[in-house]
This record gives C-alpha cells, sequence and structure tokens, in this order.
C-alpha cells in the first residue's frame, strides 16, 4: 500500500453497498501481550468462517507469538522491527484480503455478535468509510482506577454523537479502499500507542469521509489501569499529541473529551485549585485574601462542576456505588486538571515558537507546510 496525496474530492464518498462485500479481515497488532492475545483470539474464534480471516501481526516481540497465533488458526506477520501498533497495523492491512478491515487491540474481547453488527452498520449506512465502538460497562478489572478508566471511557463514547470526527482501533471497522486513499496510520509520527487512529479519524473527515459511532458495539477490555500509568498515558500519549494535532491542524473537535462541557469543566476544576491554593496561603499567612469570599468561590465552583457532570458522575453511582462514585468524581477533577494543564503549557510553546519562527518563512509558506503534514508520510511499514 503506497501513500496517497490525491485526496478523493469530498463530493465522492468511498462508502459502497456491503451487500457485495466478500472477506472480513481482522488485524490484530500485540507486542509481548501473548496473555490478553490469547484471550483476545479465543473470542475471535467465533468469527471463524469463510467470510473472516484473522491476522496477527508482532510487533517484534520477544515472546513466542507465533505458536499463539497459528494455534488459533490465525495468519502471522513480523515486522522488521519495534515499530508500535500503527506500523504494525498497516503492516496487517497491507496483507488483509478483505474488503473491510477490522481493528481489534490485543487486549479487547469482541463479543460473538460483533461482526455481525459491524456488517450491518455497513449495509445500513453505504456512505459511511469507517465505524468504531467503545467499552463496554463491565471492565474486566475491577479495581478502582481500572473501573474508573473503562467505565468513564464508556460513558464518553454512549452519550456522544454518533458521527464523531475521530476513530477509534480499539475495536474500528474501515473499508480497505478509504484506508489506502487516506494513507494508512501515520507509523512515522507514532511509534508508539498514542492517539495514531485519532489523527487517522481526523484526515478521513477533512477528506469529507463519514465516520460512525456504533454504540450497541461494546467490547470489554481486559487492561489493568493504575494511577500511575493512567496520568503517564493521558497526559503523555493522548493530551500532548492530541493538543499537538489540533494546534497543527487549526481544527478543535466538539464531541468525546473536547465537548463544552468537558472545556468549562477543566477551566472550573482550575479554578477550584486556585482557590484551594488561596485557602492554604491565608490560613498559614501568606496571604490577607478573604477567607469568606476564596471559600464562597470554591462552594460555586464545585456545585457547578456537580452540576455540568451530573450524568457522568450518576453513571459512577449506579455502576459501583456511593463509595466508589465519590472516588470517581475526585480522579475525573484530577484528570481534568493535569489535562488543562498540558493543553495550556502546549499552547504556550506553541505560541512562542510562532514569535521566534523565522521571518523567511511567510504565512503561506507555513500554511501549505501545516497542511502537508497531514498528507505525506503514511506508507505501511513492511
Amino acid at each position: 500500500m503506497k501513500p496517497r496525496n490525491d485526496a478523493v474530492s469530498v463530493a465522492e464518498p468511498l462508502g459502497g453497498s456491503s451487500q457485495g462485500m466478500g472477506l472480513v479481515s481482522v488485524v490484530v497488532p500485540v507486542h509481548n501481550g501473548s496473555s490478553g492475545l490469547q484471550q483476545c483470539l479465543k473470542a475471535l474464534t467465533a468469527f471463524r468462517s469463510d467470510r473472516c480471516e484473522i491476522i496477527v501481526v508482532d510487533d517484534h516481540s520477544t515472546e513466542n507469538i507465533r505458536n499463539i497465533a497459528e494455534r488459533h488458526g490465525a495468519r502471522y506477520f513480523r515486522t522488521p522491527g519495534h515499530g508500535g501498533p500503527a506500523a504494525a497495523r498497516n503492516l496487517g492491512a497491507n496483507y488483509a484480503l478483505g474488503d473491510v478491515i477490522v481493528f481489534v487491540d490485543s487486549d479487547v474481547l469482541l463479543p460473538p455478535t460483533a461482526l455481525c453488527i459491524i456488517l450491518e452498520e455497513f449495509e445500513f449506512h453505504p456512505d459511511i468509510a469507517a465505524l468504531f465502538g467503545s467499552y463496554d460497562d463491565n471492565p474486566a478489572c475491577l479495581d478502582f482506577w481500572s473501573s474508573f478508566k473503562n467505565l468513564m471511557h464508556h460513558h464518553v463514547h454512549q452519550s456522544s454523537s454518533s458521527n464523531p470526527s475521530t476513530f477509534w482501533t480499539g475495536c474500528g471497522a474501515i473499508r480497505k479502499r478509504a484506508f489506502q486513499v487516506v494513507g494508512g496510520f501515520d507509523a512515522v509520527k507514532y511509534t508508539n500507542a498514542c492517539i495514531e487512529d485519532i489523527e487517522l479519524g481526523f484526515r478521513l473527515t477533512q477528506q469529507g469521509q463519514k465516520v460512525r459511532l456504533v454504540k450497541r458495539l461494546q467490547v470489554k477490555h481486559l487492561k489493568k489501569w493504575t494511577l500511575r500509568s493512567m496520568v503517564q498515558t493521558d497526559v503523555f500519549r493522548r493530551a500532548v499529541p492530541w493538543t499537538q494535532l489540533i494546534l497543527r491542524t487549526r481544527s478543535v473537535p466538539r464531541d468525546f473529551n473536547l465537548t463544552w462541557t468537558s472545556r468549562v469543566s477543566a477551566t472550573l476544576v482550575g479554578v477550584v485549585a486556585v482557590l484551594i491554593t488561596g485557602l492554604v496561603a491565608g490560613l498559614v499567612g501568606l496571604a490577607s485574601l478573604s477567607p469568606r469570599i476564596l471559600a464562597t468561590g470554591l462552594l460555586l465552583a464545585t456545585t457547578t462542576l456537580l452540576v455540568l457532570n451530573r450524568e457522568l458522575y450518576s453513571f459512577f453511582w449506579r455502576k459501583r456505588g456511593s463509595r466508589f462514585a465519590s472516588g470517581a468524581i475526585l480522579a475525573h477533577w484530577l484528570y481534568l486538571l493535569y489535562s488543562g494543564i498540558v493543553f495550556l503549557f502546549c499552547l504556550a510553546a506553541e505560541v512562542l515558537r510562532d514569535r521566534f519562527r523565522s521571518p523567511t518563512i511567510g504565512p503561506e509558506t507555513e500554511r501549505l507546510r501545516r497542511n502537508s503534514d497531514l498528507l505525506v508520510g503514511y506508507p505501511p511499514n513492511t
């Protein structure tokens, strides 16, 4: 598969009738995740038929992935070096024989009905180029951080628009022609698990192609989260690259974690942090601010936060009870706080780069350079 710079016209959708679709290719990238992979492939055996092939792409693991893949009847390919899931998915797509490619993470379990749902959606919506689902509301790991992370993901996806501007590869399907035309995942920029699926969705929708969020397509996540792994992933593999993508494309989506509610909530959490700092400073004699005014502001800000996010917090309460919901509210505010700080930091860095950028680069040249970032450099790592 070669990168395409001659993007399809917005008036030329890449959809088509699914009645004529033949084979479906399920691509599972993996790097040293043999335990999760075995469960993933066991769940996928329900799809084994003359209409479905399963492809496992080993991202240069040190574990014996080939044995696991072949034992479950999957086709096996191995990357020449550790290049990340973007490169592994590109390699799998390059060898896929199906008209539709279904990307599944190796720590995800698909229900037996998943393939039927995907095919039905492509048939009922022939104009869409891609679709994806969400995690279910019953994660495999029941500890606090795993439950919080997976349940928040489920609620965000289930409450978002069915016509998003992005893509998700936990369980996402795309017509092979659309994948080829858009140029695949950016395996050059994203060499680790990051926002390579989000960026692919951006390119699809910017070319006028339609992506659909299928809320009935729900999968189980096996990953165990800790506070440390959550913060590291959210900051360095989500917030930073996502903010950089937004600043580079000058396009801010209004769905998922970037709704107006989320933006206002992040601002309010910042206000709460400032007010708490002021109260503490006043108590230790480092500031002479009125405690009554600070306490009133803190009460108003926290009340507004609770009202704005009442559906999410009620969902936490229904799924795990009041004790879990109380902790999840604080965890959500922590998430909003560090996500907002990352955005401000990246925005400041972008402003400084613009200020000290070489004057020999004119605005039109700079605009073309920014746009070209989204059009080149996406060959599959074969």
